[in-house]
């Protein structure tokens, strides 16, 4: 890679850093690429030589956060992470380092984005690793889904806040939850 190549995703990468900032504070509906380039001493038009429009930088938002979780995951499964309960702690580990992250993939839809078709096929890498750890094939997948939905639950409620007040430890929940899981489909 040239040094015109390097400076090009070096800015595309700040870019993406100052977007992650401004989901922090406002939410993605307020991402702006004007204000990114505000705040990075450039021009709007300048900016939109690194990115075409808010949906392209949204899209590789969601494909580094895809790619970031799939590469997680599978590392932790080759690594001997082969059951479904500790799937689901690296799972909620990943999404607790950065729930904005979490949520742009999988919290309340961006109103006005459509991701691109091979965008959430990164998370296709993900399900792959779950249903190789569920074991047999004629019932993998139904108990890859089983362990999704239950994960995705918990996660979900964990980082909207719903158990602040309650006298509950999301990962004693998220344990149980697939621990009966794995109980009930005998894995």
């Amino acid at each position: 890679m040239g040094p015109r190549e390097r400076y090009r995703e070096q800015v595309r990468d700040e870019v993406k850093q100052r977007a992650w900032e401004q989901i922090a504070t406002a939410g993605v509906p307020a991402l702006s690429l004007n204000a990114i380039a505000k705040q990075m001493g450039m021009s709007g038009p300048a900016l939109y030589r690194y990115f075409a429009n808010r949906d392209e930088l949204i899209t590789a938002l969601i494909r580094d956060a895809y790619r970031s979780l799939a590469d997680t995951v599978r590392s932790s499964y080759e690594a001997g992470t082969t059951d479904l309960v500790g799937l689901a702690v690296v799972i909620r580990e990943w999404a607790l380092v950065d729930p904005h992250r979490y949520l742009l993939i999988y919290g309340t839809p961006v109103p006005g984005y459509h991701a691109p078709a091979d965008t959430t096929a990164i998370s296709d890498e993900v399900m792959a690793v779950i249903v190789e750890a569920a074991g047999a094939p004629a019932t993998a997948v139904h108990r890859g889904l089983l362990f999704w939905t239950r994960v995705h639950g918990v996660l979900s409620l964990e980082l909207a806040g719903h158990f602040a007040g309650m006298d509950v430890d999301p990962a004693a929940l998220v344990t149980q939850e697939i621990g009966a899981l794995a109980d009930r489909t005998g894995q």
